[in-house]
């Protein structure tokens, strides 16, 4: 970590129980008593704004848990999304998960170091050429459009376009909010 990072202040860091309006102690028992089990990571931030964070978990919600391309593609998606913005506490989060679910940790590792991974699954090779080709181009070619679409079909597609957008937004807000990593992060992403 850089000595600008180790700076940085966390703008909109955590609110106990006590601090929170009413309409923020119902979103985040809503988050409690999903999946996540917590409030943490961009969901400190979004705390500020109930109604905006209760309809950004739910779609997050689906999209990582649910989307038509399954866990293992979605959290290579969303380490490429961090890897693009630079999103520290994303990559702290999802990159035990990635390797979790079948991700190979040489992929990983080539991912946040900016190189081309080596010895992908086909699949894999769609998502992160797709993921890559829709931040670096702001678009996807044709030829990648058809290679996930013959892979994913068209819900699947739709679903890792979300992704791409959904973990943007997310970064967006985390980077703004100077959103501090995880105390037990143990997997960073590289410089």
């Amino acid at each position: 970590m850089s000595a600008e990072q180790n700076l940085e202040k966390d703008r909109l860091g955590p609110l106990s129980m006590e601090q929170m309006t009413n309409a923020q102690r119902v979103v985040a028992q809503a988050i409690i008593d999903g999946p996540r089990k917590a409030v943490y990571g961009p969901f400190v931030p979004l705390l500020r704004s109930p109604e905006l964070m209760q309809h950004a978990q739910r779609m997050g919600e689906y999209l990582r848990f649910r989307s038509a391309i399954g866990t293992r593609l979605s959290e290579l998606a969303i380490l490429v999304t961090a890897r693009q913005w630079n999103q520290k506490v994303e990559w702290a989060i999802h990159a035990p998960i990635a390797a979790q679910c079948g991700i190979d940790r040489a992929i990983i590792d080539a991912i946040g170091a900016r190189e081309t991974p080596q010895g992908l699954r086909e699949d894999e090779a769609a998502v992160i050429d797709f993921c890559t080709e829709l931040h670096r181009d702001k678009r996807v070619s044709d030829a990648t459009y058809a290679r996930a679409r013959s892979l994913f079909g068209e819900h699947g597609v739709v679903d890792l376009m979300g992704l791409n957008g959904y973990y943007t937004f997310l970064a967006m807000i985390m980077n703004s909010a100077q959103t501090a990593l995880p105390t037990d992060a143990s997997w960073l992403l590289p410089e």
